[in-house]
């Protein structure tokens, strides 16, 4: 999607389709929701199916629905590509389950992905990132989305034990669960990529767990860490672990290629922004946040609404769907100050980009880690970027992506 509005002022909010995915793929929905949060901030829409959301668009309102697990469950659902189908997960995988149990596995995992745990992986990612770069430096035409759809795997892989060969099979099908409508990603229908993507994603953790219990060994990684995690007094069952493997690869893979393209087209488009970064390396953990603020690679999550439940000046009844869109949250003009405008050097920066409340990001700290290696390296070899095509965006209303950012980048002349 177009991350810089044009105006909102003939909107009719009436006519709105938060599903339709030109809207994200050519089109931008800054404006919409620039409308909604001033005259709509609790909208409901009904598709053509019949099936039907709320949706809420205020910095407030996202944070209520996605930190208060009694009022919007997130057990039958999280992900608005299941609109209307139950989570057949639910309970099992962890962005699927509620307090107390998602706090209990939650915990277990979370201590191999503290700041402090990950840190031990700096010098490593370090060097995988230099690896990456190199062919950017080249004075070539270099596609950076279509590159840095495998640097998650690159930087996670090694962690969660997955040898390099699966590396580009598993970007592929994390690819196909967020855009399965995308043309560079979809097998046939919408819900028959959905379908296989699905089922292979489970299927590769199964059977690596499989594997792991028959030849009895470990390598510390954190899919290894996941066959010993309790939930109360049992161990995850061999079922759980592979829904939890499943949800950890989609963490991994799916957010942080985005944030990094957006945000060097942001850079691109605002040379001025690009130079004060490089002449001030401090700023560089400022440039991730606004980075991050900026793209809202997670564009949304979705919960239900446990009963009938007031928000936003509105009534959603229980058991309504109620999609939080991250996208406007992190453009709140309540919250932010000039919030369309790219600033590396935004002092209040409480995003949400990694979520809110009991299902914030587990891997926040390695996407930050990750993120802030990048750009150092990034600014510390790189004089100048210039486009060297047009943009191409994700065909999809779950994911803020692109697909293809043509670039032509010049060495630092200091190197």
């Amino acid at each position: 999607m177009r991350l810089t509005p044009g105006s909102g002022h003939d909107i009719d909010l009436d006519r709105v389709d938060l599903f339709d995915l030109e809207l994200y793929s050519s089109g931008d929905p800054h404006p919409i929701w620039d409308v909604m949060r001033a005259k709509a901030p609790l909208h409901h829409q009904v598709l053509p199916d019949g099936r039907e959301f709320w949706s809420v668009t205020r910095y407030d309102d996202v944070c209520r629905v996605l930190g208060d697990h009694r009022e919007f469950t997130s057990e039958r659902g999280t992900v608005v590509t299941h609109l209307g189908e139950d989570d057949v997960a639910a309970g099992k995988l962890m962005t699927s389950t509620d307090p107390p149990r998602h706090t209990q596995v939650r915990r277990a995992i979370g201590t191999k992905l503290t700041a402090r745990a990950v840190a031990s992986w700096q010098e490593r990612i370090r060097r995988a990132i230099v690896r990456f770069l190199e062919p950017a430096l080249d004075g070539d035409t270099w596609d950076l989305a279509e590159q840095a759809h495998r640097l998650p795997m690159i930087v996670a892989g090694p962690l969660l034990g997955i040898p390099e060969r699966d590396w580009d099979e598993l970007v592929q099908l994390t690819a196909m669960v967020t855009a399965p409508s995308d043309p560079h990603f979809h097998h046939g229908s919408e819900a028959a990529t959905l379908a296989i993507s699905h089922h292979e994603l489970v299927s590769y953790v199964t059977e690596w767990v499989k594997r792991r219990r028959s030849d009895g060994g470990e390598d510390g990684s954190l899919l290894d860490h996941l066959m010993n995690v309790h939930a109360g007094d049992a161990p995850l069952t061999d079922e759980e672990i592979a829904y939890d493997g499943y949800s950890l690869l989609l963490g991994a893979n799916v957010t942080t290629p985005h944030t990094v393209s957006g945000t060097v087209l942001a850079l691109i488009e605002r040379p001025e922004q690009f130079e004060k970064a490089q002449a001030h390396p401090s700023l560089i953990p400022s440039l991730v946040e606004e980075g991050l603020r900026w793209t809202s690679a997670a564009c949304n999550f979705m919960r239900y609404a446990t009963n009938e439940t007031q928000i936003g000046g509105g009534t959603v009844p229980a058991g309504g769907a109620v999609v939080a869109w991250i996208g406007s949250a992190n453009r709140d003009e309540s919250q932010f100050t000039d919030p369309h405008t790219f600033d590396i050097t935004r002092s209040e920066n409480r995003h949400v980009a990694f979520g809110f409340g009991p299902h914030y990001c587990i891997g926040a700290p390695l996407a930050r880690m990750t993120l802030r290696i990048f750009f150092e390296e990034l600014l510390q070899r790189v004089g100048s970027i210039d486009l060297d095509g047009e943009p191409q965006h994700l065909r999809s209303f779950f994911i803020a992506g692109m697909t293809h950012l043509p670039i032509v980048a010049q060495k630092r002349k200091t190197l």
